[in-house]
């Protein structure tokens, strides 16, 4: 009888909105993954899963993401698990370690905290029940979504770079003349601040998911008391804006100004394949563009600018944060957009739809949560147009902006700023009439004992 009884509120359950939902987005991860796997495998190459299955015992590609991950999992941990979890991954990565150390292998920590995360994994099903189960859960599927979104980026790189050989930097280095050439600028500009200016760009550039992370931590830090995820949260739009780039990618190939205009600064550049030796000092010379063969190596990842996205997401959700973080978030997205130019990994035109991406995802997902009313449908679809406008105008019109740059030029900042200031007002609309809920309105179990 009371096996019936259960099966039933587990029928109930699983027909309401919210868990259809989780098993639908759940199941199409796990078949986006395993397509990935496959595409990476018939280019001879191991896919995501593989690659993360690796780093149980194999070095990992980057230690600070994997204990960034694991922190993001501790959020709905007590203060005695979360350093019994902490003491446990820095225990394990002192015997890898060694025996690393001892077989004179390659140095890198981070197994620690990926057996830590699947370690809570086996806990949550083996040892917990009910809304315990599930919140440890989706704090280890938090903290694993983290990584896997670094594994999947890296795979759809190789499949832009297998897939697409043309590239329209072209288009894009033409259409930014409208601009003032603004990554020969920058380029010239981070050279001359040598070579702590680069290294500090550099830095801030390669630790932008260790920066979400963080600001993410804030946005969590009731979590274990209130035995509640909020709705919204940074994390979510990162991993929204990973996933959809790179679909852009295979829409508009652009490798950027170092490797199609350049020969080598800061130790990349295209060589053999570069159009011309350009970049930094010599603007390209104004003809019409043409799409350009390069090479099956280098990832066509620059349009929109992701890491320019992803900094506007880290500004945006600090903006009500503490003093500290609002200051971090701002210098974060300020020196992002720097390094991208001063690099040369990216263009002025770039940079405009990856704010515009950024907005347009994050309005969606707020969107959503309010059961898309008409101002947060009105937005997206506004960010919408807005992107598609300016990718056709680089695709189809650069010769024309390149011409009348005193009037193509402040379009571009007023198509994006435009979405700024909608973005702004709707936001603010939203605060004043439906608040998000927030989890301390809804009383919560206790956690259990470890």
């Amino acid at each position: 009888m009371l096996s019936r009884i259960n099966r039933r509120i587990t029928f109930a359950a699983l027909r309401q909105p919210r868990a259809i939902l989780w098993a639908t987005a759940g199941a199409v991860t796990l078949g986006f993954l395993i397509t990935l796997e496959i595409t990476a495998r018939r280019y001879g190459l191991p896919g995501p899963i593989t690659n993360q299955a690796q780093e149980v015992i194999t070095a990992p590609k980057s230690g600070p993401l994997l204990y960034a991950s694991m922190a993001l999992m501790m959020v709905v941990l007590t203060w005695r698990q979360r350093f019994i979890a902490a003491g446990a991954a820095i225990g394990i990565d002192l015997a890898f370690f060694l025996v690393r150390w001892a077989a004179d292998a390659k140095m890198m920590f981070g197994n620690g905290a990926l057996w830590v995360m699947l370690g809570c994994a086996v806990i949550a099903v083996t040892r917990r029940t009910g809304p315990e189960r599930t919140l440890l859960l989706k704090g280890v599927g938090l903290g694993l979504l983290l990584v896997a979104g670094r594994k999947t980026g890296d795979t759809w790189l190789l499949i832009t770079s297998k897939t697409r050989p043309a590239v329209l930097d072209q288009y894009v280095a033409t259409a930014d003349h409208a601009l003032g050439n603004p990554s020969w600028l920058a380029g010239r500009l981070v050279k001359a601040t040598g070579t702590i200016g680069t290294h500090v760009l550099d830095y801030v550039y390669i630790q932008l998911a260790v920066a979400a992370v963080a600001v993410t931590l804030y946005q969590l830090r009731n979590v274990a008391a209130e035995r509640r995820f909020p709705r919204h949260h940074l994390v979510r739009t990162f991993l929204a804006i990973g996933l959809l780039g790179p679909a852009i990618y295979m829409i508009f190939p652009v490798v950027g100004p170092v490797f199609a205009y350049g020969t080598g600064a800061f130790g990349t550049g295209g060589e053999h394949w570069a159009i011309a030796n350009l970049w930094p000092h010599t603007p390209p010379p104004l003809t019409a563009p043409h799409p350009v063969t390069y090479d099956d190596i280098t990832p066509r990842n620059c349009m929109p600018s992701l890491h320019t996205a992803w900094a506007t997401a880290i500004f945006i959700h600090t903006r009500k944060a503490p003093r500290t973080l609002q200051y971090a978030g701002t210098f974060w997205l300020i020196a992002t957009l720097s390094a991208t130019l001063g690099f040369g990994y990216h263009y002025g035109a770039d940079l405009i739809a990856g704010v515009v991406f950024a907005l347009t995802t994050e309005a969606a997902l707020r969107a959503h949560e309010r059961q898309w009313d008409r101002p947060g449908t009105q937005l997206v679809a506004y960010g919408i147009t807005i992107f598609t406008a300016l990718l056709i105008s680089y695709r189809y019109l650069p010769m024309h902006m390149a011409k009348h740059p005193w009037i193509s030029g402040p379009l571009l900042i007023l198509a994006m700023t435009s979405v700024i200031y909608k973005y702004k007002q709707t936001t603010k609309h939203w605060e004043l009439t439906t608040p998000e809920p927030t989890p301390a309105q809804q009383p919560q179990p206790q956690p259990q004992p470890a």
